[in-house]
């Protein structure tokens, strides 16, 4: 009867504007569980300075490089594991097998971002591969243009680009190409592109994966590529000191679980692009734990560089709001 009525016009516009009604209150309460419980722009500040202790604590460790990547992430894998299990049960027993694949995959990119970046460093100068990994943002942005249809305004890109400039300023001191060292600089370079990956399948599943599945996840999944990476490559995985177990705690807890678990949280209300774009006020944070704790004072084309990507920085966030 009520299909009868609704085909001769006359209840029509009733049931339509209800269901307009329903269909917004629906809509409104999306969004009300889209929105962050805290500022995003504090928690990504809070995660950049929990990254920029990543190469402090590194440089105190006199373990292997690789070994410093695979015991961080294990560590906090290990850390995460009681909250994962206790808190999410529910949501891995409705995980999909697409979903735990791609933040599987995510893990892998995020271990290979490791494992390039540090064998770069066999080959090219330090400041060569961090000017390099740090042009991630242009990927990401392309990546984010192209599968997830984000956009970002042409005065934000302006403002992105100026903080890159300031990052290659940064490392202009000791910037060499050509040789043995474009080997390390392709590396370098594709740890970049390995990093967008990551953060671009990290923006797609944060929208339907909390963060402690997630991160534990793709925490798992990175240590365990890491720690097959180590017994293709020979490397010992003990013994090790004290002090240096030590370091490999206080860098999961820090730039791993402060600092990169933060960035995930973000990626459910941020763009890709706004995140990958903070991530270039690591080095700065990086540079004052140097100057307080080593006593590296940064030269004056790094303070230039520095000003250029707070400045660049400031003014992406702003025109991306």
């Amino acid at each position: 009867m009520a299909g009868r009525v609704m085909e001769t016009g006359e209840t029509e516009p009733q049931m339509n504007m209800k269901q307009i009604t329903e269909g917004r209150g629906i809509s409104s309460e999306k969004e009300n569980l889209q929105r962050p419980p805290v500022n995003p722009y504090l928690v990504l500040f809070i995660a950049i300075v929990g990254l920029s202790f990543g190469s402090f604590l590194a440089k105190l460790s006199d373990a292997p490089a690789l070994i410093i990547a695979t015991y961080r992430n294990g560590f906090a894998t290990v850390i995460l594991t009681p909250f994962a299990l206790f808190l999410c049960r529910h949501e891995f027993k409705n995980l999909s097998l697409r979903d735990g694949a791609a933040a599987f995959v995510s893990g892998v990119f995020l271990a290979f971002h490791f494992a390039t970046w540090i064998l770069s460093l066999d080959y090219t100068s330090v400041a060569s591969s961090t000017v390099l990994v740090t042009l991630q943002p242009v990927f990401v942005v392309l990546g984010s243009y192209i599968f997830l249809k984000e956009t970002v305004s042409k005065k934000a890109l302006l403002a992105g680009l100026l903080a890159i400039v300031g990052s290659v300023i940064i490392g202009l001191s000791d910037f060499r190409i050509g040789g043995m060292a474009l080997w390390g600089d392709f590396l370098a370079l594709s740890g970049a592109v390995l990093i967008a990956v990551y953060m671009l399948i990290g923006r797609r599943l944060r929208q339907r994966l909390s963060l402690t599945a997630y991160t534990f996840l793709v925490y798992g999944a990175c240590s365990v590529t890491l720690l097959l990476m180590d017994i293709l490559t020979g490397t010992p995985l003990a013994p090790y000191s004290a002090q240096n177990w030590l370091l490999f705690l206080a860098m999961a807890l820090i730039p791993t679980i402060m600092g990169h678990s933060l960035l995930n949280w973000n990626l459910k209300y941020l763009p890709a692009s706004t995140v990958s774009v903070s991530v270039l006020g690591e080095p700065i944070g990086a540079s004052i734990l140097a100057g307080i704790f080593l006593h590296e004072m940064p030269a004056g084309l790094q303070v230039i560089g520095v000003g250029l990507i707070l400045i660049g920085i400031y003014f992406f966030m702003k025109l991306q709001q």
